[in-house]
């Protein structure tokens, strides 16, 4: 199986930056994408930015040129970078990482458990 660990979440200033980091570790055999999704309250969950295994990258439109989605792959870690926030920035951030535990197995999306970003106005 396939654990996902976020770090980098908390409280920052309309405006400020923060650093969301994810690292995958368990049984990995192939990690074809890394991303965020987030979810505010009484909203359903939606992309923030998505990195697949050719370094391609995919952002929602609301984040674009805010964000920056950044993967290293001997370490099966991701960053996402986000500057210039704004109140509806607010969410609950999960890492997401699509990976096969074996060569033969399926490939699957794995969840982290969220991190908390809360921007003030």
């Amino acid at each position: 199986q396939v654990q996902l660990v976020e770090s980098g979440g908390g409280l920052v200033q309309a405006g400020g930056s923060l650093t969301l980091s994810c690292a995958a570790s368990g049984t990995i055999s192939s990690i074809y994408a890394m991303g965020w999704f987030r979810q505010a309250p009484g909203k359903q969950r939606e992309l923030v930015a998505a990195i697949f295994s050719g370094g391609s990258t995919n952002y929602a439109d609301s984040v674009k040129g805010r964000f920056t989605i950044s993967r290293e792959n001997a370490k099966n870690t991701v960053t996402l970078q986000m500057n210039s926030l704004k109140s509806e920035d607010t969410a609950i951030y999960y890492c997401m990482c699509n990976a096969s535990p074996c060569s033969w197995c399926n490939k699957r999306d794995y969840w982290g458990q969220g991190t908390q970003v809360t921007v003030s106005a």
